[in-house]
């Protein structure tokens, strides 16, 4: 066709794009989502509404007040977050794509987040409303490393602890930065040009095999995991997914953005010390060099973005919107709160001599 034809379409180019599409509605129509994960057992009143209601294609059932009721940090209200956030990611096998955006399910999920933000700000009522009082502590390395969970695996864990580990951490590492790019389009100027450069080297900076994603599923198959997306959400006790849906709440909200960036910056800030150790972990336990690669990859990547996303994405933020800043300390604040958690209910089941998932791994 000539450039003056091309927009002319035929009565036989009409005909099959009018049956394709409406082939193609039908499709939409019928069948679900591409297959994602598979839905897990529930954990009590609210996570068994959210895994009916996604089942049957109905509203959440639950009693009055059971939210309310609810633990906020406890298995239930975690697991049943962690499930409509998961909504917004990959979905679930045999779930449909439109119910990302069910207004049931969006009114359920609104008041649970409500339940676990209110938590978190009575547990940090206390805590840092400035940059730098949220941050100081992070900068420097301390001089006791007797609580930190790396230090441990550094010196003395053992191979089917670095399994464990790498099981829990698969919820987030399997979707890698991917939380945090909710954030970009609510950024602007200097903040908004340097986040993009931090996700630009987090998505592989244009190679696709050096996505830290994929890398992190490389990791699980040295140390004989299962690197399916979403594989070991079942094992995952609630500690582990409050880390996980910390940044999905913050990610999904734009009245959130200054603690999604504080967040953000707290994870960047304490990566590569703690990635150094960890790829020491890995070499003494002989886990395999994909398993090295990946933390080796975050030593010195993340050592540049530390530097990046305090100077430029909090700099940047603040000089646009100064009132954020409590928001950003509040981000910071509520990710060491709940990586201390996680790291205490690990240790506490090491110590024991139990694992810390929920059912133990078997052996390789």
């Amino acid at each position: 066709m000539t450039g003056h034809d091309r927009n002319i379409p035929t009565a036989t180019a009409t005909a099959t794009a009018t049956a394709t599409a409406s082939a193609t509605a039908s499709a939409g129509a019928e069948t679900a989502a591409a297959a994602g994960p598979g839905l897990v057992e529930a954990r009590g009143e609210l996570s068994r509404a959210v895994t009916r209601a996604l089942r049957s294609d109905a509203a959440p059932a639950c009693t009055p007040g059971a939210v309310l009721r609810a633990d906020p940090w406890g298995e239930d209200l975690q697991l049943a977050l962690y499930l409509l956030y998961e909504l917004h990611y990959a979905g679930f096998d045999g779930v449909h794509d439109e119910r990302e955006w069910d207004p049931d399910l969006l009114r359920l999920r609104q008041a649970m987040e409500g339940r676990f933000l209110h938590a978190l700000r009575i547990e940090l009522a206390d805590g840092p409303r400035s940059v730098e009082d949220a941050f100081a502590p992070l900068l420097v390395e301390p001089v006791d490393l007797s609580d930190s969970l790396s230090h441990y695996l550094e010196t003395e864990g053992e191979l089917w602890q670095l399994r464990e580990y790498a099981a829990l951490r698969s919820l987030y590492h399997l979707k890698e930065a991917d939380p945090h790019a909710w954030v970009i389009p609510r950024l602007t100027g200097r903040a908004k040009a340097a986040m993009v450069a931090i996700e630009y080297d987090e998505f592989g900076a244009g190679h696709a095999d050096r996505v830290h994603a994929r890398l992190f599923a490389a990791l699980m198959a040295d140390l004989r995991l299962d690197p399916a997306y979403g594989r070991y959400l079942d094992r995952a006790p609630a500690p582990l997914l409050a880390t996980v849906n910390l940044m999905s709440l913050f990610g999904l909200h734009r009245a959130l953005r200054g603690a999604l960036v504080g967040h953000f910056a707290c994870v960047e800030v304490t990566s590569s010390p703690g990635s150094r150790r960890m790829a020491r972990a890995m070499r003494r336990c002989g886990a395999g060099p994909a398993a090295e690669r990946f933390y080796t990859e975050h030593v010195e990547a993340d050592a540049v973005h530390e530097q990046v996303v305090r100077h430029e994405v909090i700099g940047g933020l603040l000089a646009d919107e100064p009132d954020l800043e409590a928001d950003v300390a509040f981000g910071c604040a509520a990710t060491v709160l709940l990586e201390d958690r996680l790291s205490t209910h690990i240790r506490s089941a090491w110590t024991r001599g139990d694992s810390a998932l929920r059912t133990p791994l078997r052996l390789p």
